[in-house]
């Protein structure tokens, strides 16, 4: 019998390794951009053509390449960043892996032209499909000029599943804003179709911020600047009077590198708690320095995942460390302040073991003084105990089948009739008498149901009216919601809003969709672009559901309303005729229902 198992040509396990490393232009984008910093660039030009699906093009002023090294570095697995595998533990440039451009030259034609200080003359090289074209000496400009045309010329599959101009163009801004944020020391420009989208002199972190965001942030952003000897942060958070539901920039880097983590970010929110409304968020930008061996950036080959060595310390220190900023910044009533008693943080230069945080004892006093590690717990990063009383619980919290609480969405929920009493708790529910027990209704969830089916079935049946506006307003949108703006307009003018193009991101909003009264145009405008932008804007009937449900919340019944029974009815009627009423369109329940058996149990 033969044998079977045989090693794959470098082209074949380069467009293998390429499924991971290059999924779309912006990934070209990131591994060219992060390629010119570690050859010690200050000026990056990115230029991109149908936003990188027909080129992407990276200019910079760095080190260059010599004729040899500008032919290794498209060999897989060929890096000048690391020797060995122990440097793996000591990382401090952005790439080290080498498979970048050999994964980038198996899935399209690149072209390439560098020269060192130190050369007379530079090298050209052409490659398409890991296939060398030409190798000859040329004359250019110190630093490294990349051109990639076509990507996935070679792989028509690959090729299919890309999206829109638009939204390519948006992942790469995307992928350039996280780069330019961590390196405010050099200067970036960022052109598509020829258009100048983006130019960003060299300056401070913080100016560095609003030029890519905007000047409004300016207003929202509390410092944050603290050193201990686990982590060193710095950065801005913002105001709790800015938070929202959508449309935000959240961002945490280490080291310099852009990186995902849920898990501290649950510590940023931990610091928010009951000072702004459920559901909503913040912006940050948050900076984070550690020591190069107590992380691990060889987890993922986009190296947007990160592991820790002492994830709760740190989710303990970053807490801390917000929560000190909005009480110095905002003032927050509910954080006690003693001139003995300051937030325990660890500094360098103290006897504290390094990577060994424990908070202090406790002080035994009249009041609670702020003392963030006492009473931040962080939840468990990665390891859960007693697993048979967690699940126990669980079990005996779950209604079964059977349970009266739990309504199928196949179910005709009771519909009471108008002889039944009805009651508003509190200015949020609605509360009636069911054959199986109280039903509570929620009655701003109920009219974001009757409303969103509303919206929907206008949005596909006809065309909205424009209600003018006494007093246009002037609306700013950054690159990022220019984008998805472009590509939404149509439906925005079909369902009733009028906007003019005043340049520079601005636009005058000269009507909207008749029966808004009393919902801010700009705050609608706003989650419209960012909701269509986490839905995808290339799909209109995703866009649909997207400015339905968010003009629905925007309109309907806010909690604290006061109704008349009459009124209830209505709503409660308009609510049980809809096919789906259990859940609102973003999966939330609407009603449940206290079960008779469970209220006489309270009377034992």
């Amino acid at each position: 019998m033969e044998d079977i198992i045989q090693l794959l040509p470098d082209s074949v396990a380069n467009q293998i390794a390429a499924g991971e490393v290059v999924q779309r232009p912006a990934s070209i984008v990131k591994e060219l951009v992060e390629n010119s910093l570690d050859a010690e660039a200050k000026h990056i030009q990115v230029l991109v053509v149908d936003g990188g699906r027909t080129c992407v093009q990276v200019i910079d002023d760095g080190k260059g390449m010599s004729e040899t090294d500008a032919r290794m570095a498209f060999e897989r697995h060929a890096t000048s960043k690391i020797r060995q595998a122990s440097d793996l533990f000591g990382l401090t440039t952005m790439g080290f892996r080498g498979e970048a451009l050999a994964s980038i030259a198996a899935v399209a034609q690149v072209e390439l032209r560098t020269r060192r200080l130190e050369d007379e003359l530079g090298t050209l090289l052409r490659i398409a499909g890991s296939k060398l074209e030409c190798q000859e000496p040329t004359a250019c400009p110190v630093g490294s000029n990349f051109a990639v045309n076509n990507l996935f010329f070679n792989v028509p599959a690959r090729r299919k599943f890309l999206k829109s101009n638009q939204t390519e163009l948006s992942n790469v801004v995307a992928d350039f804003e996280r780069i330019v944020l961590t390196h405010p020391e050099c200067d970036f420009s960022l052109f598509n179709n020829g258009v100048e989208m983006y130019r960003l002199p060299k300056t401070s972190v913080r100016q560095r911020i609003l030029d890519v965001f905007g000047k409004k942030l300016n207003t929202e952003l509390l410092p944050i600047d603290v050193e201990t000897s686990l982590v060193t942060l710095t950065g801005y958070v913002g105001s709790p009077e800015s938070s929202k539901k959508r449309g935000l920039h959240q961002f945490f880097f280490v080291n310099g590198r852009y990186m995902r983590h849920p898990y501290f970010h649950s510590a940023v929110m931990h610091a928010y708690e009951n000072l702004i409304p459920i559901g909503d968020h913040v912006s940050y930008f948050i900076y984070m320095s550690v020591d190069p061996a107590s992380i691990d950036v060889n987890v993922h080959p986009t190296k947007t995942e990160i592991k820790f060595d002492n994830e709760q310390a740190v989710w303990q220190v970053l807490a801390a460390t917000v929560k000190e900023s909005l009480g110095r910044f905002v003032g927050v009533p509910t954080i006690e302040f003693d001139n003995e008693e300051k937030p325990y943080i660890p500094v360098l230069g103290t006897d504290t073991p390094k990577y060994n945080i424990s908070p202090p004892k406790p002080v035994k006093t009249d009041y609670n003084p702020f003392k963030p590690f006492d009473d931040i717990k962080p939840p468990i990063a990665n390891k859960v105990t007693n697993w048979e009383s967690l699940y126990s619980k669980v079990e005996a919290e779950t209604p079964s089948q059977n349970s009266p609480t739990i309504w199928d969405e196949s179910s005709v929920a009771p519909m009471p009739d108008h002889d039944t009493p009805l009651f508003q708790y509190k200015g949020r529910y609605i509360v009636f008498p069911s054959p199986e027990g109280l039903m509570v209704v929620d009655q701003h969830r109920a009219h974001v149901c009757v409303l969103f089916n509303q919206y929907i079935d206008n949005l596909s049946k006809q065309r909205r009216l424009s209600q003018g506006m006494l007093f246009p307003e002037v609306i700013q949108f950054d690159r990022q919601e220019l984008i998805v703006l472009e590509d939404i307009m149509s439906d925005l003018v079909y369902i009733g809003f009028d906007l003019t193009n005043l340049g520079g991101g601005s636009y005058s909003i000269n009507g909207i969709p008749s029966g808004l009264d009393g919902v801010n145009p700009m705050v609608l405008l706003h989650d419209l672009v960012a909701a269509a932008k986490e839905t995808g804007c290339n799909v209109q009937e995703k866009v649909h559901n997207a400015i339905a449900l968010t003009m629905a919340h925007a309109t309907a019944i806010v909690y604290g309303q006061v109704l008349s029974e009459d009124e209830m009815h209505v709503l409660l009627e308009q609510l049980f005729t809809l096919p789906a009423s259990k859940y609102t369109p973003d999966g939330k329940y609407v009603y449940t229902v206290i079960a008779y058996p469970d209220i006489e149990k309270s009377f034992k």
